[in-house]
């Protein structure tokens, strides 16, 4: 049985009125959610109070759930990791924000206080202001992916003139990772695709068309390595797993950075970066939240028009039968590239 929120009932806190969230009574299947009521408690000096107005489905919500690895990460019962809302309240000593104010955030490291609900209370230092031109919608699809793409960016250590290949490009962080590496000026990026939808968005993001390898093709190792003049690349980012980590790290050059997204490498694609001395780059965005500093830099690149945000899928709105929907979308992986979200009142 799945221990309620810790911080729900902290004594330390005083109660002031009641929200309703869905929570989780156990692991396994969707049918294990349920709809219930719980305290909003007042906040501490450092913490704000938020209403949710959006928040987003993500893969590791449903490897939780069904009792995957990923449930270690869990504090409690309400479930949901990255959202976008307005403040409510504040303690004494919060700065940056005020009453009203559009945030948005990515709350893995608070699993307890989760986003399927209809407030939730944060350290203030844990938030990012919304960026002003775009919705609830877009805002709360955003922490996740835009932080996972941040901190591949960063750890890569990629410069202009470096050859990429990445692996699923055409989902949110292979999106975001396209857009800041061009914003980068690192251009020289070879991507996988599976269906005209992922190639009209790849070519959308400026990836030309020659540079878009269809995955079911015969030889596709080859024509990956022919996209970058039959060379082997300086990084890969892989955003799939399985087979095609081993198509990622076939194409990799010796001593380059194998970029780790997924977790699901096959022991032949440890055998091959092993024997290529490859610099293996684990990414985890729960590893890299460090305050939401990377959604933070993401933001004011959208804010500014820089980048733009993926399209999302509103799955609907605050209720039991849309989260146990975009469970079962995502966990039959039918979520089409887009990220899922549900609309709160």
């Amino acid at each position: 049985m799945i221990k309620l929120n810790p911080i729900s009932i902290g004594l330390s806190k005083v109660i002031i009125t009641i929200m309703k969230a869905i929570i989780l009574k156990d692991f396994g299947t969707v049918d294990n959610f349920e709809l219930s009521e719980f305290d909003i408690l007042a906040v501490q000096p450092d913490e704000v109070t938020l209403r949710i107005k959006a928040s987003a489905f993500n893969p590791i919500d449903h490897q939780m759930r069904s009792g995957q690895r990923e449930k270690e990460l869990m504090l409690g019962a309400i479930m949901g990791i990255e959202f976008a809302g307005v403040i409510t309240g504040m303690g004494a000593l919060v700065t940056g924000f005020k009453i009203g104010d559009q945030v948005m955030a990515c709350t893995i490291l608070k699993g307890s206080n989760g986003t399927y609900a209809e407030f939730i209370t944060l350290p203030y230092h844990e938030l990012v202001h919304k960026p002003s031109n775009i919705d609830f919608a877009l805002a709360a699809s955003m922490p996740v992916s835009a932080i996972t793409a941040k901190a591949s960016l960063n750890r890569m250590h990629a410069k202009p003139g470096d050859k990429i290949f990445i692996n699923g490009a055409s989902g949110g962080v292979g999106r975001f990772l396209i857009a800041l590496l061009i914003h980068n000026d690192i251009r020289h990026i070879v991507v996988s695709a599976g269906n005209e939808r992922s190639v009209d968005v790849l070519k959308y993001l400026g990836i030309p068309s020659k540079n878009i390898i269809d995955y079911h093709q015969d030889e596709f190792v080859q024509k990956v390595l022919d996209a970058n003049g039959n060379n082997q690349y300086d990084h890969v980012v892989d955003l799939v797993g399985g087979r095609m980590a081993e198509v990622a790290a076939e194409v990799l050059k010796i001593n380059g950075n194998y970029v780790d997204v997924t977790f699901h490498g096959t022991e032949l694609t440890r055998e091959i970066l092993f024997d290529k001395a490859a610099t293996v780059i684990n990414i985890a965005a729960y590893s890299d939240v460090d305050a939401n500093k990377h959604l933070a830099v993401v933001a004011a690149l959208v804010d500014k028009c820089k980048i733009n945000v993926p399209e999302v899928n509103i799955v609907g709105d605050f209720k039991l039968e849309t989260v146990k929907k975009a469970h079962q979308l995502m966990q039959s992986n039918q979520t089409q590239g887009k990220k899922l979200v549900m609309l709160h009142n």
